[in-house]
């Protein structure tokens, strides 16, 4: 049974839990209409401060999701995984809940709002800083240890908050409903004791509220910020601001470190750890240190200008589900359009996301180019120069393998990848492009009894691949091609007794009778109305095609779900689910796990298909 406050009252209304703010936004227009001043107005305050609010935590997610920026000072280094997004989903509650607070209090007490006619008061400020420190401080460490030290309150309300495994700005939010109740008064105490003694302002409510989160969040970031040299220089400072590393410990060793923001009241109560500072000092002074290497990197690319905006250091519920279009990413496209074109002028490849598989680190480097721009002429130079850069670097770093996402390893751009192992002969980083894998995984979707495909982009790598190992199955493949030379040097490849099963064909209404097609090119409408009815359509083509027919099926881009024992994962790659990634990553990763010393790069080794297919299965890929 759930104790009683411990969950939020709106926590089964999901995302329409925020139609809340609508009752604020209602009255600016009622205020307008009657000619009154808006930024007078209770109401705008309220949401100016809840957006600013949420604006500091994201700006703080933002950072510390940064892992390039970010991952020599982290306390801990495992990621955010999607139990724990899961867990904080509702980290936002408490801005709804002071919201409503702070307009009940506007609408009860009007004499409030006369208080705050001022718009800045130093005296105030000074007033609410030391309230802060003498009452609402001592009374915070008093009422957290009390939830730890009593079983019940723990068990029943604060552990809810120490579930998360690894602290994020967001866990700083993640509480119960009591919990936050509690907190409107140790935050209130300060802002009605200045009012009280005629010293309010507007400002003084900005500036406390948006400095209290602003120190929650900073010791949730899981980033050390703070330099230890400060305290060196100036020791008392150590009593007067809490760490990153402070709080972390808190959260690690939860028989310590009780404090809000000043360790002075852990120390009076005898409760501080003494490992704090000592600990502060080692991860600044590890800061400048080569960290852990990464075993394996995927190099991805960005697909389009929306997609762009899937990322985890953006907005973490949106990245960890399957990549879709939101109507909120419309007013962020073109800020988004415009920081396309500087990452095209000037931008390198950067890490993106990591986790950690059987101990080792792996990690997704994006380039950053469009999709597009995979497709224009004058781009493919830069392109090549930046997956080059990329490929160096890891090898420097000590990586020993390094994947190639669809567009990175074009025939067309750099041959599947042989450009630069013909043009680094010494690499000691593996280049993979993982298309074994992809083939194998398409060629499994196959039903076992299929006597005839239909074959697009069949003499690409894949194609060419699919074609030779059906053949040899004894299923005929009808090859779309307008190049016969092209065909027959795929045909020659083929053993001799099979060869009769590859078939060149120039039109699509040559496969209005079959019920199998593979599609490696993009495909039209018309060009999908030649498939009978019931047609499967299986698809190895970036972008995937249209889904236009409702009278078949269509399947996935090829794919496989990490194993279970993969750690720190907490977002989707594209329109992926949870945990599955493209055929080409896993490939890289297999690649790795069964220690293979051999580049994958160029034309697929049909004779490896099997292989490498009976390896991922060995690794629960």
């Amino acid at each position: 049974m759930v104790a009683p406050l411990a969950n939020w009252p709106w926590q089964s209304l999901g995302s329409h839990k925020y139609w809340v703010y609508g009752l604020f936004i209602a009255h600016l227009p009622q205020v307008w209409w009657k000619g009154e001043t808006i930024i007078n107005k209770w109401c705008f305050h309220i949401l100016v401060l809840c957006a600013l609010r949420c604006g500091i935590h994201q700006f703080f997610h933002t950072y510390c999701s940064m892992y390039f920026l970010s991952q020599k000072r982290r306390i801990n280094h495992h990621g955010v995984d999607f139990k724990q997004i899961d867990h904080e989903w509702g980290w936002d509650n408490f801005v709804i809940l002071q919201a409503l607070i702070g307009a009940l209090v506007c609408y009860m007490f009007p004499w409030w709002l006369t208080k705050l006619e001022n718009v800045w008061d130093t005296k105030g400020l000074i007033g609410a800083m030391l309230i802060h420190m003498s009452v609402s401080e001592p009374l915070y460490y008093y009422i957290h240890r009390l939830f730890h030290r009593q079983p019940n309150l723990y068990n029943s309300y604060h552990s809810f908050h120490h579930s998360s495994d690894v602290l994020h700005p967001f866990t700083a939010g993640n509480a119960t409903f009591l919990e936050h109740i509690i907190m409107v008064p140790i935050m209130g105490i300060p802002l009605l004791g200045v009012a009280l003694i005629g010293h309010a302002s507007i400002s003084l409510v900005y500036v406390y509220i948006l400095v209290f989160d602003f120190l929650r969040c900073l010791g949730h970031c899981n980033v050390e910020i703070i330099s230890h040299r400060l305290f060196e220089v100036f020791p008392l400072f150590r009593y007067l601001i809490y760490t990153p590393t402070y709080h972390s410990l808190h959260h690690s060793r939860k028989d310590s470190n009780y404090c809000l923001f000043m360790p002075i009241y852990d120390v009076l109560g005898n409760t501080l750890n003494h490992k704090s500072w000592k600990l502060h000092k080692q991860i600044n002074s590890n800061a400048g240190k080569k960290g852990k290497v990464a075993e394996f990197v995927f190099l991805a690319h960005i697909v389009d200008t929306a997609s762009s905006m899937h990322t985890p250091w953006l907005f973490r519920a949106f990245a960890s589900k399957p990549y879709s279009f939101r109507w909120f990413l419309l007013p962020w496209w073109p800020y988004t359009f415009f920081i396309m074109f500087a990452m095209w002028a000037w931008a390198k490849p950067f890490m993106v996301t990591f986790y950690y598989l059987r101990g080792e680190l792996h990690h997704t480097w994006i380039v950053p180019r469009f999709g597009f721009q995979y497709f224009l002429p004058f781009a493919t130079k830069g392109i090549n120069k930046q997956i080059e850069h990329a490929i160096l670097k890891a090898d420097k770093m000590g990586v020993k393998v390094i994947s190639l996402a669809a567009l990175n390893k074009n025939e067309a751009l750099n041959g599947g990848g042989t450009l630069f192992v013909n043009k680094h002969p010494n690499l000691r980083v593996r280049v993979v492009h993982g298309n074994t894998l992809t083939a194998a995984v398409i060629l499994d979707q196959i039903p076992k009894d299929v006597k005839e495909v239909f074959l697009t982009g069949a003499t690409s790598k894949l194609g060419r691949a699919i074609a030779l190992y059906l053949c040899r199955k004894q299923v005929r493949v009808l090859m779309l091609t307008l190049s016969k030379e092209r065909f027959q040097k795929i045909q020659e490849e083929a053993p001799v007794n099979f060869r009769r099963y590859l078939v060149q064909v120039t039109k699509y209404h040559v496969a209005k009778n079959c019920k199998t097609w593979i599609v490696g090119k993009w495909i039209t409408l018309r060009e999908q109305s030649w498939a009978p009815a019931g047609t499967h359509f299986h698809q190895f083509v970036v972008p995937p095609i249209l889904q236009f027919r409702r009278d078949c099926s269509y399947g996935d881009l090829a794919a496989m779900k990490l194993p279970h024992d993969a750690l720190g994962l907490g977002s989707c790659e594209y329109a992926m689910e949870r945990g599955v990634v493209h055929a080409c990553h896993a490939g890289g990763v297999v690649h790795l796990l069964e220690g293979w010393t051999h580049h994958e790069v160029g034309a697929i080794d049909v004779d490896r298909i099997d292989i490498v297919w009976n390896a991922a299965l060995k690794h629960a890929c």
